[in-house]
């Protein structure tokens, strides 16, 4: 099967170049794509775009989360609009795996944190009762509309994603907001503000971190992700991320070892963060063999520079 995405931004830019890779060898093709989504246009010089074309099962791996069963027990059926079912550890497994990557949870006295999965749809009904659905209404890719939902609120250390013995180099997810957190952002309830305040001027912001560890343990870099911003001038900029957006990881490097998902926020209380700290997220793309992303990296430097030349 073949996989599209798009590797890194000229910085300062508004256009993407993109690399097309035909299964294990990188074609000499390049192209500008013009990002016309605001909200990767606020984010560009942080997170750039990261895209590939790759066959499966050869150069690169995307985790789609359509290889997890939602069968019930242990997954629980949601009662709530559109149906659907999640998994959230209430078995007290600990983890659950998907396309060889290990993503940690922890479940006790009927509340848990760390991962679940879910294929539910509801991105109407406020509150803690609707946390597994995503915001968009289902998953980014084809895999059964199943994806993952990240829980980090109150919880210490942050759950992490633990890649497999072959697979070091994390090039890319999809990341949206859960319903349960933009409603609470857009609306506030009984816990949260609303973002912007009564006049909209408030410049408020919900941000994730991306943390990687190497195979020691040592801490490596962060990608930081805002999953909301009132931080414009102009009140009509300000954002709650309501669609799936592409996350580069690729800065991370080659000799990634887990990741750890971390979020703050401008809302903080007595005991922290009041903007529920959720987050869903689809196609986790990562490079089985380094040397393929080195030869993908070297390819894409060389179109760049030709790129350069002709502008």
């Amino acid at each position: 099967m073949i996989k599209i995405a798009c590797l890194s931004l000229f910085s300062g830019a508004n256009h993407a170049l993109c690399l097309r890779v035909c299964g294990n060898t990188a074609c000499a093709e390049a192209s500008y794509i013009k990002l016309s989504n605001k909200h990767m246009e606020k984010n560009t010089l942080t997170l750039g775009c990261l895209a590939l074309l790759t066959s499966a099962g050869q150069a690169f791996t995307t985790v789609g989360f359509g290889d997890l069963s939602l069968a019930t027990p242990p997954a629980t059926t949601y009662t709530g609009l559109g149906g659907g079912a999640y998994y959230n550890g209430s078995d007290s497994a600990g983890s659950f795996t998907s396309g060889g990557v290990q993503f940690t949870n922890n479940y006790t006295d009927n509340s848990w944190n760390g991962w679940a999965y879910s294929n539910t749809t509801d991105t109407t009904t406020a509150g803690y009762d609707n946390q597994y659905s995503a915001y968009t209404g289902g998953g980014s890719g084809s895999d059964n509309d199943v994806y993952a939902v990240n829980n980090a609120s109150f919880v210490s250390p942050a759950p992490t994603v633990a890649l497999d013995a072959n697979t070091h180099t994390p090039l890319s997810m999809r990341i949206t907001n859960t319903t349960y957190a933009a409603v609470s952002m857009l609306n506030g309830d009984d816990f949260a503000k609303k973002f912007g305040g009564a006049t909209g001027n408030d410049a408020d912001w919900f941000l994730l971190t991306i943390r990687g560890f190497d195979t020691l343990n040592q801490d490596i870099g962060t990608v930081e992700f805002y999953l909301a911003d009132y931080g414009s001038v102009d009140n009509a900029q300000d954002y709650v991320v309501d669609s799936w957006e592409l996350v580069d990881l690729s800065s991370l490097g080659s000799n990634v070892g887990s990741l750890q998902f971390e979020y703050s926020s401008s809302d903080v209380g007595t005991y922290g963060m009041n903007t529920p700290g959720y987050f869903a997220m689809d196609d986790f793309t990562a490079v089985p063999e380094p040397s393929a992303y080195a030869l993908l990296a070297g390819l894409f430097t060389a179109a760049a520079v030709g790129v350069r030349r002709r502008r």
